[in-house]
Order: structure tokens, then sequence, then C-alpha cells
């Protein structure tokens, strides 16, 4: 009875489809002759004929789209059939199922369901503001000529007029700052002992002296380490320094961090962990974003620091040729607005540095020959002179007068670059004021000058120190308020990369820069997200059971926090850059590895709580771990795994956590010491497996297990491996070719031909082709040369030519098949999925060592592509031939495309690379860089540190609805590339029961009700440390990121189960046992409560919004 229900319901289905369906031509085919006056018999016959034809053209769309939804149903039918014969009866529950799951998830839809509304986003018209500027426009506008401007050599003469200031004066904030590295030639912990301590030690001492001194602070990994090893009196004097405005906190974040390679989710952690920091010791609230050393930067950043609650914000490293446009159109100053924003509701407003640095001489005015005549550091006798050779001259009565017209000149000239009279000039560089003495030479001479200006109305000046913020506040008073005369702030759309401080020095080499430590970094990012994840809901849990027990929330809190601020500090600028000392990367990297291992701990005692059917048997055992997340480890660290995975066994249970917000269908691997081997459900039934082996070199590996895993959302899934003589997973054929011969491999839509490395796609009767290919770049012969900043190669690059044959391995089994190719310098691999969902509509593709990889294909995408930022959003790319090739290279943080009309090929990564489209088909990636030398940019050395590093990619190559073509300021991933990126930076974990805990009763965890919506991302569910910092509290951080993505594109067997519902998301029906006690839309980093926001019931997200809300669950 319950099939021929099915059966009557899917007829019931296919007849309405097809009668609405009828019906839609027949209303369309009508003819409205009201629109058809009869003003004559020529024109009307034109007229009706047009219509008509119009018509025609309407009902052949028409037919195509009811054919396709004809072939939906058909093969519903076929899948449901298939269903019934295997035992399976019930109808696909899809993304609206309640209740606790089936044991297999449902199937996917055949067509992925979207809101209509869904695509408006995308599909509306870019229009540019009157006033705003778009950095695409810009690019094409300059010739990047690099002409000598005089003594400001990358600009050009700036002149005044005496009587400029005389209506209104000219006011200057002179900001003193100390830029303190976490790292980079020296280690965190040794800036800290031998520079950084003492900064802030004479911070509190110095400052108390005199009232009118002020000093900004940026890096809370520094401070918060020294606040940690002062006494109550010395913080209570910082806390009195905050209160009179005399110290100001800047940005907040954890570090200042690069805004190249860093993820979104890196971005906002480091924020987050610094802020929160900020909130519960010293109660400062930061307004205002400092960056004067990132090289080149990102609006994603410029969105977090809105997000979070900041108005203003300062950059600095942007090329040189674009500061001189800026300058020369005096939009220095702007309101930087996101791509998509169609009103002003991301605007922040920015200041860019307009000189070649941030240090003192560079930043009084254009000329630094002058300006480091006031940097008093300089002084004679001292450590540190002027290149220029005209060193500073203490003030005194008898110079003050002759100095104050030498400086005010300066001053007025950069005045003259800004559409307001107020001057923002910075005082410091890299670790300064660690000594009493620069602070009275600094401070005292400068007091001097300003008492004079100050005192002499004929100058028409006011000069003064003062903090970022005191800057913006008189900014916004000027240029802003009401009734003003100063002209408004423009508009600007767009990115800073890539940056170039001088000649053609573009610095894209630490896009590549040390890319094993690049992939540890996003491993680590995917342990912590999964690890917080894990934990906030065991907490909920023990307070929903109300059953303790002796589960470790106070020490797993400790471990979090460690490893959040071992991911901050790595998003500082020298770090995930790669472009620290070598003994500094490695302290940065076994920082990460200690994380990862920890987070381990964190996710195995979280997982064994919850899959606990007895919660009352719960004990933690610190030196025995119920659970093994060795298994999960054989990417990173082989000969650490084989010795705790080659164990004998008869039977063994295995945990599988699914991270991602999507219930999923994908293939886990562990090894094992048999081929002998079956893998079951925890009812019993068996699941698709397939034994290979794990090739220590070309030709001698061990074994593996890798099996198809269906896990619900954020849930645990229990499968069995059991011995099996017979009947168990199948194992995979091999064949070796060193030279000559042809071989192909084929999976539902792809075919892989060797030894060409040919990839077709057969999709609607079309084929592709993808050749994936390598080569070298070397360095120029000039004197400057290519350094772990800088790419300077020396011409087009070389088609990589091994001295012998590879060895090529062809693996076939029932899971994947793949091709190993093995040079001497490069190991690459494809790998087909043959799986329902995701997976298998994705090419794997992985490699290991140093070299740059080529894709090449019949996709005509002309001089366009596009890449990510930070993985938040698309970016489009121009290729240009006025700009030198190294120029045309720019960050893939999660990915890179190129298309035409009909197909977009999308290359999606698991660590940041740089990467380009040279030409038309083409997209290349710089996978390693070895240099012998520095690029003399400060490090002093060149990058020789290489390590085997496993980078791993996902081709997607997608049929495109056709377009007009135009070029646009916006783009966007196709759902399935937002999912299938969230996939392979967030693969399943997989923990093995131990032996001891055989016994134990375990069940499946399924948090949610239901997958969140396709284009919604859980950012995080981040629990909060209490006020004291001595553990969890009960609320947690709710992070939701609503993705834009492209309408244009077929949705038919994504594999997908889940729907897009117009960003809502009804909270009471989120979780399945869970509850929200408390929901409280806050910003960003939870220090601002934001007014209106969702209600309790329903959260509503617009397209590409991060919103955060601090929770309580129950």
């Amino acid at each position: 009875m319950k099939l021929s229900r099915q059966f009557t319901v899917f007829g019931s289905a296919i007849f309405c489809v097809v009668i609405f369906s009828l019906y839609l031509m027949l209303d369309h085919l009508q003819l409205d002759h009201t629109k058809s006056p009869n003003n004559g018999g020529d024109r009307l016959q034109n007229g009706q004929l047009s219509i008509l034809q119009d018509k025609i053209d309407r009902l052949e769309r028409l037919l195509s789209e009811n054919n396709e939804i004809i072939a939906n149903i058909r093969d519903s039918v076929i899948n449901l059939k298939e269903s019934v014969k295997d035992g399976h009866g019930g109808l696909d529950r899809g993304n609206m199922s309640q209740g606790p799951y089936l044991e297999l998830l449902a199937s996917p839809p055949l067509v992925l369901p979207i809101d209509s509304q869904d695509c408006q986003f995308v599909a509306r018209e870019f229009s540019k503001p009157a006033d705003g500027v778009q950095l695409l426009d810009v690019y094409d506008l300059l010739t990047f000529d690099n002409h000598d401007g005089g003594v400001w050599k990358q600009g050009f003469d700036i002149t005044y007029q005496e009587n400029e200031w005389d209506s209104e004066p000219l006011q200057v904030f002179v900001v003193p700052h100390s830029h303190n590295d976490p790292g980079w030639l020296k280690t965190f912990d040794d800036y800290y002992r031998d520079q950084t301590q003492h900064i802030l030690n004479n911070i509190v001492v110095k400052l108390h002296e005199d009232s009118r001194r002020k000093m900004i602070w940026s890096e809370i990994s520094y401070f918060s380490k020294w606040w940690d090893n002062i006494d109550d009196q010395k913080r209570d004097a910082v806390k009195s320094l905050f209160e009179q405005g005399q110290l100001e906190i800047t940005t907040g974040g954890w570090v200042m961090p690069d805004e190249a390679n860093s993820h979104y989710f890196a971005l906002i952690d480091q924020l987050l962990e610094g802020h929160q920091w900020l909130e519960r010791n010293v109660g400062v609230k930061p307004q205002t974003g400092w960056a004067v050393d990132p090289f080149g930067h990102s609006p994603t950043q410029a969105y977090l620091l809105k997000q979070a609650g900041m108005a203003n914000m300062l950059i600095q490293r942007v090329h040189y040729s674009v500061k001189k446009h800026f300058a020369s159109q005096k939009t220095l100053e702007f309101f930087w607005r996101q791509n998509w924003d169609p009103a002003s509701s991301t605007d922040i407003l920015c200041h860019m540095m307009p000189f070649y640095s941030y240090d003192v001489p560079h930043t009084c005015g254009p000329d630094p020959k002058i300006c480091c005549q006031f940097d008093f550091k300089r002084l004679p006798g001292g450590r540190v002179s002027c290149p220029w050779r005209v060193p500073p001259q203490p003030i005194t009565d008898g110079n003050v007068q002759q100095r104050v017209q030498m400086l005010l000149d300066q001053y007025r000239k950069k005045s003259k670059l800004f559409r307001t009279k107020v001057v923002m000039v910075p005082l410091g560089d890299d670790f300064r004021y660690a000594e009493a003495l620069e602070w009275d030479q600094q401070f005292q001479n400068y007091q001097k000058l300003f008492d004079y200006m100050n005192s002499h109305p004929e100058l028409h000046v006011k000069a003064q120190f003062g903090t970022i913020t005191d800057y913006f506040t008189a900014l916004r008073k000027s240029a802003i308020d009401p009734g003003h005369a100063s002209a408004s702030l423009p508009v600007v759309s767009g990115d800073f990369f890539t940056y170039a401080d001088r000649d053609d020095h573009y610095w894209s080499g630490y896009f590549t820069s040390r890319p094993f430590y690049k992939r540890l970094d996003r491993v680590l990012e995917s342990h912590l997200r999964a690890a917080e994840i894990l934990y906030s809901l065991t907490l909920a849990n023990i307070q929903r059971f109300r059953k303790l027990n002796d589960f470790p929330a106070v020490e797993n809190n400790r471990l979090l926090t460690e490893a959040r601020r071992n991911l901050g500090l790595f998003q500082h600028h020298d770090a995930i850059t790669g472009t620290g000392k070598d003994l500094v990367v490695i302290d940065y990297g076994t920082r990460l590895f200690h994380s990862i291992l920890n987070l381990k701990q964190v996710i195995v005692n979280s997982a064994h709580w919850l899959v606990l059917k007895d919660k009352s048997a719960y004990s933690h055992n610190p030196s025995k771990f119920c659970l093994d997340m060795c298994l999960y480890f054989q990417t990173y660290q082989m000969k650490t795994l084989a010795a705790c995975t080659n164990r004998s066994f008869s039977s063994r249970s295995v945990v599988v956590y699914n991270p991602t917000e999507q219930d999923r269908t994908s293939v886990v691997t562990v090894y094992v010491n048999t081929p002998h081997v079956c893998v079951i459900t925890d009812h019993g039934h068996p699941v698709p497996a397939q034994v290979s082996a794990v090739w220590d070199n070309s030709t001698t590996a061990s074994t593996e297990l890798s099996f198809v895993a269906q896990v619900p959302a954020l849930g645990l899934g229990l499968y069995q491996l059991n011995t099996a003589v017979s009947g168990g997973a199948e194992t995979a054929e091999y064949v070796f070719l060193r030279q000559g011969g042809e071989l192909s491999v084929n999976m539902k839509h792809f075919t892989v031909n060797i030894p060409q490395d040919r990839l077709k796609l057969n999709e609607n009767g079309s084929e592709h082709q993808i050749k994936v290919e390598f080569a070298w770049y070397g360095t120029t012969s000039n004197r400057d040369k290519s350094g772990a900043y800088l790419f300077l190669p020396d011409g087009e690059a070389k088609m990589y030519s091994p001295a012998r044959p590879p060895v090529i391995r062809v693996t076939k089994g029932s899971v994947f098949s793949e091709i190993t190719t093995t040079f001497d310098h490069v190991t690459h691999t494809l790998r087909l999925y043959n799986v329902q969902g995701k997976d298998g509509n994705c090419v794997c593709v992985c490699f290991n060592h140093e070299i740059a990889m080529r894709l090449t294909s019949d996709v005509d995408s002309k001089d366009r592509f596009f890449t990510d930022l930070n993985g938040f959003q698309i970016q489009p790319r121009r290729t240009m031939a006025k700009l030198p090739l190294q120029a045309n290279f720019y960050p893939m943080t999660s990915m890179a495309y190129i298309q035409d009309p009909g197909t977009r090929l999308t290359l999606l990564t698991a660590q940041s690379l740089g990467s380009a489209s040279l030409v038309s088909g083409q997209l290349e990636v710089i996978m390693d860089r070895r240099l012998n030398q520095d690029d003399n940019r400060g490090l002093g050395q060149g990058i020789q540190d290489n390590k085997v590093t496993a980078s791993s990619f996902r081709l997607l190559l997608e049929k495109r609805a056709k377009t007009d073509g135009k070029p646009s300021p916006l783009s966007y991933p196709s759902l399935l590339s937002h999912v299938s990126s969230l996939y392979l930076n967030h693969p399943l974990i997989s923990m093995a029961v131990s032996t001891e805990a055989q016994s134990l009763s375990l069940s499946t965890f399924s948090p949610l009700a239901s997958s969140l919506p396709c284009d919604v991302h859980l950012v995080n569910l981040r629990t909060i440390q209490s006020k004291d910092g001595g553990g969890p509290s009960d609320e947690a951080a709710l992070i939701l990121h609503r993705k834009g993505f492209d309408c244009a594109f077929f949705n038919r067997n994504t594999g997908l189960l889940c729907a897009t519902t117009q960003g809502k998301i009804h909270t009471e029906k989120l979780f399945s046992e869970l509850r929200f006690q408390s929901i409280i839309p806050v910003s960003l980093t939870l220090m601002h409560t934001t007014e209106g926001g969702s209600s309790k019931e329903e959260i509503r997200l617009k397209p590409m919004e991060i919103s955060t809300y601090r929770v309580q669950l129950t």
C-alpha cells in the first residue's frame, strides 16, 4: 500500500507538471492585440510577425524547459524503483526532513530547489555611484610609467599659496606608534623579551609624564602577554590612560593580519580573540583599524572591521602608481564600499597613506630628506642615522622658527593631497620607543615645535599629538558634517592587489612562499572550527542532560583558547606570508602542529560524550582516550600514522564526524593492516568500500580502506570495520607505465587520458578538454632578484622537462580511480570519485614539491579571470599586457576560475597560493618557490627550507547559461562551487573506537533537524569564555554567512541535500533536540549589541552578510 501511494503521488506530480507547463505555453502564445494598434497594413503585419517570432522563441525555450522537467521526473521514478529494489521505500526527505535521521541520508533531488527570489541579488544590474571609483577602471586608466617625481620620487611636485589657510587653519595630528611584528627576524617570544615589553612599560611611564602625549597600539598578542606579567597598580595606570584618551587600541586583533593569504574564518577568529580579551580585561572597544604593513589590502578586511563596529580604517601598502593617481585626484580618503553593496551599508571611512612607507622619513610630507630631520631618534650619536646624510637637530630657542617653517612646509604640501584641512602624520616605525631616551627625544622636541606653531596665529596651524581616532573625528567634522564647505569624500570599490613598492618589484612571491605552512594553517583552521562546534554542542547537551560527569570542560577550553591564539598569531603579515627567518617559521609551525594535536583531544572528548548512549557511563581518562584520531592524519604525518594504525583487529568501530552544515556523502579513508575487510553501518547494512595501496614511493605500498560515509550535518555517524574472508571491500586494480603506452580512466562524466594528462568532460553531448602541464620560472639576471616577497622572473615560464620519463600509476576501483604521475620534482595525482553526491562532480588534484602548475582548456576566457579574496568574495581580474608578468599574479585563497559565455572552469584550493591566467583558457598556479637570495626587503635570506607539501585542489567544470559577456566588477561562484570548496577545506573526520571501549553502547548524533540552506554557512559556533577567563561560560557566538551565488548554472545532479530559503532560518526548527534559550544579534566580535536585527523565532540574512549572535543553547 505504501509503495502504491508513492507511485500515485509521483503520477499526480507528473500530470500536474505537464498540465501546468502546457497552460504556460498556451498563455504565452496568446497575442496581445492591444499592443499592436491598427495603424496601417505593413506596420501591423511586421508588428504581428515580430510578436509571433518572439512567442515562437519563447515556446521553444518552454518546450526545452518542459523536456528537462519530464527528464527529471523520469529519473526520479527510476531512482524510486531502484530504491524499492534495494528495500528502501519512502520518498526523499530532501532538505525539509525533521526528526531523527534514517540509517542512510536521502537521495539528493535531481534539480536543486532554488527559490527564485534568491537569484535576484546576482541578476541585478551593477550601477556605480556618481562619485564612485572602481579600481578595475583605475587600472585601465593608469599607464604605470613610473616617471621621476622629484623629491617625491613616485609622485609629483606639490605647490601651494601661503594664504590658503587664512580662513581655516591647518589641523595637524601627529600620531605616535610602534609597529611590533609578532615574529619576523626574531620569534614572538624573543621580540617580546628584547623589545616589546620595554616599549609597553615605557608607554605607562612616559604618557603619565605629560597629558598632551598620545600613543596607539595594535597587537593584542603582545599586549595580553605583557598584561599577564604586570601588577594591579600598573594595570590601573593603563586603564586610566585609556579613559583619558592618551592611549588607544587600534583594530584590536590578535595581530595585524596579512590580507592576501588569510581565510576569512581566521581573520574573524583573530579579531574576535583580540576583542574578547579586551572586553574581559580592559573594557576597551576599538573604533579604528590600523594596517600599515600588510602587503596589499583586501575589501574583506574592510567589511569585517565594519561588521565589528568600527567606523574608520587606515591602509598603507598600495601600488605606488595607484597612490599617485589617488593623490592627484584627492581621493586618498574615501568610503570603502563592497562591490556587491548597492547602497552604503558596508561603507567604512578609509585613509590611504600617500608615500612610500610608514616610517618617519616618509610620513611628514613628500620630501624624505626633510622628514628624516624630524625623526629625533636619529640625532647624531645614536645607532640610527638619516640615509640622506643630513641629521636632525635638537630644537632650541635659536632654531625653532627655522625648523618650524621647514616642517610646516611639509605638512602643508601633504595636506594638498587631501580634500580637507586636517592632516595626519604618523610618528613611529618598527619596534620604536623601546628606550626612555627615544621618548624624551621625540616628545620633547615635537612639543617645542607644536608650542611655537600654536602660539603664532599668523602661521594658521594647530598642531598636536593625537590618536588615530582623534584624527578621524576631526576629519569627519570637516568633511562630512552638514553645512561644511568641504567637498564630500568619494566612494571606492575593489581591492589593492598586487602591491608594488617601486619599479617592477611586485610583491606576488609571498602569495606562495612556504606553501607547507600555508597548508598547515588551513588544516588547523579546519580542526579548530570542528572542535569549536563539537565542544559547544557538547556543553549544550550536558546542560540539557544535566550530567557534567568529569567532562574536561575547563581543560578543553584552555586547549581551544591556545589554538585560537596560535592560529591568530600565524595570520600575522610575516607568518602566513612565508616571509620570516627560518627559525621563526619553525616556531610558527611548531605552534600550529601542537595545536592540531591538542584539538584532536577536544574533538575526541566531545565526540566520546555525544555518541555514548548512557551518558552516566562517561569517564574521562587523559592517558587513554575512547576514540583515536590517528586514522585522520594520513595526509600530514605519514610516519606517525603508521605507528598507530598498523594494529591487528578483528572488528573496530569508526565514528565519523561531519563538521559541515550540510548532510553529506563523502569518501572516508583509513589505514588498515589487511585487505580482507568490510564496512557496515550501525544498522548492519553493507557500505561500498575499496581497499587500495598507500604508496611510500612510486612502487611500494601499505594498505588503506576507502568507504562511502553518509553523515548528517554537524553530526556523528557510526561504521563497523570487520575482517572478511570473502565478500569484503573490493580491491583496486593497478597498471604501471614508465614510458609509452596509452591508457584512460572513465568515471561518470569524466575521462582522464595518459600520457598526455588530458581530462575530458562529457556533459549533454558536449566535450571539454583540460590539459595539466608543469613549468619552471627562473629569476631575473638584474641586481634585484626574486625572494620571499618579490616575484621577479626571467621571462615566461619554461616547460618542465624531467631528465627521465615519469612513473605513471593507474588505480581503478569501485569507489575512486586515479592516475598518479611521479616526476623528479613533483608527484601529481588526478582522482575521480564514483559516488553519489558532490564528490562525484569534481576531479581531485594533488601535488608534491616545487613547481608551477598550468591548466590549459578550451574555455575562451580571453584576458579575464577571477580569484577569490580570503575565501569570502570573488574579484574579477584582467591580464594586462602593459604590466610585467609578475604583476598579473594575484592571491588565490580558496578558488580561481575562468569562463566564457557557456562554460566555467573552477580550480578550488585547500591552501593559499599565487595564481594567474596569462593566456586565454589557462589557469596557472605557483606551487612552491626555492630561492637562493634575499630580495632586499629586510628578511636577509632566501627561501631554501622547502618541504614536501601535499597541496590539494578540486577541478569543477560547469555548464553556464549564455550571458552577454559584458565585463562587470561582480561575480559569484555557483552553489556547487561553494559547497565543493567547503568539503575540500573541511573533510570528514574519522575516529576509531579504542579496543578498550568496544563494549560501550554507542549511537549516532544528529544535532540539526535538517541541513542549513545551501547558501548559508555556519562560520563558527564558538563557546565564549567566562568573564574571569578561567573556563567556558554558558554562552556561545553563532556566526553565520549567507553566500552570494550565481544561478546561471545548470543545477541537475549536484548531489546537494539542501535548498535555499531567501536567507531565512527558523530558530525553533534548527536543532533536533536543543533549543535557543536566548539569541541576541551582536556585532561581529560581540562588542556591540545591534539594534533591531532578527527576532528570536527567525534569523534573516542578506546575501553576502556575515552576522553574529550571542546565544544560549539548552
